[in-house]
Order: C-alpha cells, then sequence, then structure tokens
C-alpha cells in the first residue's frame, strides 16, 4: 500500500499524476505556493488541535491539491510530505525564487532596514528567502522585508559538518513534528543539518534509515554518523558522543554513546543500524 505521509490521494480527491494508480473522485493538478510565515504546520488533519506531522519554513515551495474552510490540503516540494496547513500561510506570489537560506540558528524580519524597528517575523536554519539587493547589513527581500545580510548564504554555499550544523541546536526544546530553533524532533534535527549540507533526507527516522547513505559498524562510526533504532535517530558528534534531539531531555542534548544506547534499549530495542551519509 502506498505510504500516506508521501502519497496525495483521498477518496474525494487526489493528484492528477496518480490517475491510474488510486481511487478519487476527482484529480487535481495541484497550485504551487510558498510559505510565507517564519514556519507553518503541517497538521494530520485540517484542525488546529490535530497532531503535527512536520513543519515547513519560509520560502519552501507546496503543492495545495484542495482548500476548504480555511486548511490547504498540500504536498510539500522538500520532501513529499502530505497534510494539511492554515490556508493563511500560504502565497500564491511564488516570486522569482530563492537565492539564499537562512544560516543562522535564528534570524529577524524587519519592515525597514533598521534593527530599531519591530520585527515582522522570524526565520529559522534552512528557510528560503529571495535577495534583491544586499545594502550594508541588510539584505532586501523580495517580499518587501529585510533580513540580516550575514545570516544568511547562497544556496549553493553549502556546509561540511553537519554535526556542527546539529550541534547549534543544543538546547532546543524537543517538539514532536518540530523542524525549527523553537522546538524539533530526532529526524527533524537530522533532516535540517543534512540540507545545510546540500544532502536530501526524507522526514522521518524510517525513511532515513532506509535511504540515507550505506550500513557501517558501530565501531567505525565517527563524526556526523547516524544511528538508527525503532523510531529513532541520533547523530554522532564524536566516536563517544551521541547528539539528539529525544523526549527523555525534552531538548536536543549531548550524550555519552554507550550510556545513551543502554537507555534507550530500556525502551526501544537495540540500535537498529548505522549509516554514513553520503556527500
Amino acid at each position: 500500500m502506498a505510504d500516506r505521509r508521501l502519497t496525495p490521494a483521498r477518496p474525494d480527491v487526489a493528484a492528477a499524476h496518480l490517475r491510474g494508480q488510486v481511487e478519487a473522485l476527482r484529480f487535481e493538478t495541484g497550485e504551487r505556493r510558498r510559505v510565507a510565515v517564519g514556519h507553518a504546520p503541517l497538521r494530520r488533519a485540517p484542525q488546529p488541535d490535530a497532531m503535527l506531522e512536520t513543519e515547513a519554513l519560509f520560502g519552501e515551495e507546496v503543492t495545495v491539491y484542495d482548500e476548504l474552510d480555511g486548511w490547504a490540503w498540500v504536498q510539500l516540494a522538500l520532501d513529499s510530505y502530505v497534510g494539511y496547513m492554515p490556508s493563511a500561510a500560504l502565497s500564491a506570489d511564488l516570486g522569482p525564487g530563492a537565492t539564499h537560506r537562512v544560516a543562522a540558528l535564528r534570524t529577524l524580519l524587519f519592515p525597514a532596514p533598521s534593527f530599531k524597528v519591530p520585527p515582522v517575523d522570524a526565520l529559522s536554519t534552512g528557510a528560503r528567502v529571495g535577495v534583491v539587493n544586499v545594502d550594508g547589513r541588510f539584505a532586501a527581500l523580495d517580499t518587501g522585508a529585510f533580513a540580516i545580510a550575514r545570516h544568511l548564504a547562497p544556496l549553493d554555499a553549502v556546509e561540511d559538518d553537519a554535526a556542527a550544523v546539529a550541534e547549534r541546536f543544543v538546547g532546543a526544546p524537543y517538539l514532536w513534528g518540530g523542524r525549527t530553533s523553537l522546538g524539533l524532533d530526532c529526524s527533524g534535527l537530522v533532516q535540517i543539518a543534512l540540507a545545510a549540507c546540500g544532502i536530501a533526507a526524507p522526514r522521518d527516522a524510517d525513511l532515513q534509515e532506509r535511504e540515507l547513505g550505506r550500513p557501517i559498524a558501530l565501531d567505525e562510526a565517527r563524526r556526523g554518523d547516524l544511528l538508527f533504532w525503532k523510531g529513532h535517530v541520533a547523530m554522532l558528534k564524536d566516536e563517544r558522543t551521541l547528539l539528539h534531539a529525544n523526549a527523555f531531555h525534552m531538548a536536543t542534548a549531548l550524550e555519552p554513546l554507550h550510556e545513551a544506547i543502554a537507555r534507550i534499549a530500556l525502551t526501544d530495542g537495540p540500535v537498529t543500524s548505522v549509516r554514513r551519509p553520503a556527500g
């Protein structure tokens, strides 16, 4: 059966490219939009208290297949995740396209090129922006807002140490489905850290274990390698230290490797694999 997380198909509507593969009352080609707020929730159902599946960051694109009562049923361009997002978080104006990503842990957007005016939003690592001009410390964006230029990096300027990116989030709260410095989960941390290094990763730990890199032995693992359990993923800071967003600490934390393996085994069982991401 198709993975519901990644398949834009419901009994009443489905993506046009799935015609002949699934049954639905109607098929839609969808409308491209981009996230116009700092981060937007993607929920399992069209209601504000539904489970948070993941989050889409400012500037990321989605395809809208259906819309009703303030909710858009969308598929994310980043990792193909499907769910419900507030329509108000989306803009039909795609602009000329993103040119830069946020490289700082978090940065503010201002309505004018001044840090003395109240900010209008905040963006987390990995958010995508279109820069139209840089004047001194400020970058003018295609949305009319202004960002701190030194907090941005061109899209093709990738980092070379995913663990260093992940370490910036140490202390950030644990949030199931989160992908920002305000809160993120284990696989969200891995996805964001790898993306900064130009490595595309699926959203969830089981998909990451299946698709990322190649398997290696635990005694061969080094900085940046990934350890997987059933329902959990962590990154190595070094051969003795684990770096992961987890519900035990309710934060992104550093933990002695073998102590963590023993602790996690009590609830989630043994390590299922160790993998080295490509790139």
